[in-house]
């Protein structure tokens, strides 16, 4: 890997390949279940994420055929791995998308034996008052509502999402995703400070976990991580795409119903 400790790598629809030759069997196989084009879209913009995160930690270029070497796998509970030439890899990878975007985590060597990582992608978008008090702990909603009354324009639709984010990825790590209670996860932001853009978060879990997050704001975008170990925020691959610069879309909208081969 290009360097020590926790990497991420993001890209937008553009960067699918055109055709399906850059998957392994098991993903095309897979693929071609799908009816619905928004489920379609978002499994292959998972693995090309995943796929070129791989890439470029490895440096293993790019090109679909060095992309086919690489496969993005799912475990019985769903949790992502990852096989190069058919040999799974022994390092920890999480996977997300939103509105049109994924982001791909990858963990050092050596992580996938403990399943450390989580990640989630969000859009800022308006929550209702009747969501904040269904999802969130009253801590939590608490926290929104001081972010609303700070006066910035999207401040309660920002903080909810944010939190929201955070809950998606400590299940992740816990292996539970969103069949678990998201009030079992209790959240905690702290102010940005780091000149790179990531804040800090205590998560814990009514069960006793507790993890060590991350969080940034970009643009139209929140992305939060989640981790059992203790150590700096994630360091962005190069190539991926800049998710500030970026717009949330909804492709899928104008072809709901994927074609039927």
């Amino acid at each position: 890997m290009s360097g020590p400790g926790l990497q991420w790598y993001a890209c937008g629809e553009d960067a699918i390949p055109g055709e399906t030759d850059w998957l392994v069997p098991r993903e095309r196989e897979r693929l071609a279940g799908m009816r619905f084009t928004k489920r379609r879209t978002e499994y292959l913009l998972r693995r090309c994420a995943g796929k070129r995160a791989v890439a470029t930690a490895y440096g293993l270029g790019e090109a679909p055929a060095t992309l086919a070497r690489i496969a993005m796998l799912n475990a019985p509970g769903g949790a992502p791995y990852v096989e190069i030439d058919g040999v799974r890899t022994d390092f920890d990878i999480s996977l997300t998308d939103r509105a049109g975007h994924a982001v791909a985590l990858l963990g050092p060597p050596g992580s996938m034996a403990a399943g450390t990582l989580g990640i989630d992608l969000e859009i800022v978008e308006p929550r209702s008052e009747g969501f904040v008090a269904d999802f969130l702990t009253p801590p939590e909603q608490d926290w929104v509502g001081s972010e609303r009354d700070r006066g910035a324009a999207d401040g309660w639709d920002a903080a909810a999402n944010l939190i929201w984010s955070a809950k998606e990825a400590a299940l992740k790590v816990q292996r539970v995703g969103l069949r678990a209670d998201t009030r079992s996860v209790l959240v905690t932001v702290h102010p940005l400070t780091r000149s790179d853009g990531w804040g800090e978060l205590a998560i814990a879990s009514t069960s006793g976990d507790r993890f060590v997050g991350w969080w940034r704001r970009d643009g139209a975008f929140v992305l939060t991580l989640a981790t059992r170990a203790a150590g700096e925020p994630p360091s962005r691959l190069p190539g991926g795409a800049d998710l500030a610069a970026s717009t949330p879309v909804h492709s899928w909208l104008a072809n709901p119903l994927a074609p039927q081969a």
